[in-house]
């Protein structure tokens, strides 16, 4: 009895503390309030890279969180030293026609995986299932010497050549289409479609929600690449943006103020498209997992 007696309030202190933590955690105010505290942490390294640029060059490395002043300074200098818009605009086509390519070839390869039977037609998707696994840099030289032996060095072409087909694309597209309705696509045979108009008029309008996911993945992932066209370029007027970016980080020494303006505008091109395709991009992540 006396056991019993002096163990029930303690039970009962230890229920309390627990139900009132299980209760914060569910709460819809926690929920907004760890949102908004990620949001910051995430968003910061964003606004330094604001402030800094507009810092002249005696102020760079401030502390302070608002700039005591103001200059443009950074933005005509790395205008001036590299040709920034050239260099959005050769990134620009690249991540573009990448992307057009890539779904285009993912559209064709899905469909024939998902709708044809041929021999070793489950062996041919695991392949190219496993190339996803494979590093590009594991296949940049081939690449290289290919595109070396074609004479499209130091050119656009050669940045998109190499990327016409994308594994991720092929994966995504051809579990969607596999559950795809079949008596939609048998009614379409029976009215006559052939297998070129059930894919554009009966799969890929049912296909636009991971057409814009993968879109943006690929468009972003393109947009940030820096080994290829580290390799091939020559000259600044046939390279990307990342290329310009890393022209301000010499063996003398980091020019932090031009490289935080010439990284500003790199990235304002992405956040605009964020910001417009802010839902599709956090779907394209749920759907595809962070690479």
């Amino acid at each position: 009895m006396t056991t019993d007696a002096l163990s029930a309030p303690t039970t009962g202190f230890a229920v309390r503390p627990r139900r009132r933590a299980r209760r914060l955690g569910n709460s819809p105010a926690f929920g907004h309030v760890l949102m908004a505290l990620l949001s910051i942490f995430c968003l910061f390294p964003v606004y330094w890279m604001v402030v800094t640029s507009f810092r002249p060059a005696n102020a760079i490395f401030e502390t302070s969180l608002l700039p005591t002043s103001g200059s443009l300074e950074n933005y005509i200098y790395a205008l001036n030293a590299i040709p920034v818009a050239q260099m959005l605009v050769n990134t620009l086509v690249v991540s573009a026609a990448v992307t057009v390519i890539q779904l285009a070839t993912g559209l064709f390869a899905a469909y024939a995986f998902a709708r044809w039977r041929f021999p070793f037609d489950k062996a041919i998707y695991a392949l190219v299932a496993l190339t996803w696994l494979v590093p590009f840099q594991v296949v940049m030289i081939p690449n290289y010497l290919i595109v070396a032996r074609l004479g499209l060095l130091d050119s656009i072409v050669a940045l998109i050549l190499p990327n016409f087909a994308s594994a991720l694309a092929i994966m995504l597209l051809y579990q969607t289409m596999r559950s795809f309705p079949r008596e939609v696509i048998e009614a379409a045979r029976m009215d006559g479609a052939r297998s070129w108009r059930i894919l554009w008029d009966v799969l890929t309008p049912n296909l636009r929600g991971i057409l814009a996911s993968l879109a943006i993945l690929i468009f972003i992932s393109t947009w940030n690449e820096y080994f290829w066209p580290l390799l091939l370029t020559r000259s600044a007027e046939n390279s990307v943006i990342q290329i310009g970016i890393q022209m301000f980080m010499t063996s003398e020494g980091t020019q932090w103020g031009p490289l935080m303006a010439a990284s500003t505008m790199a990235s304002l091109p992405i956040l605009a498209i964020y910001i417009v395709l802010q839902r599709q991009v956090i779907q394209s992540f749920m759907k595809s997992g962070i690479r």
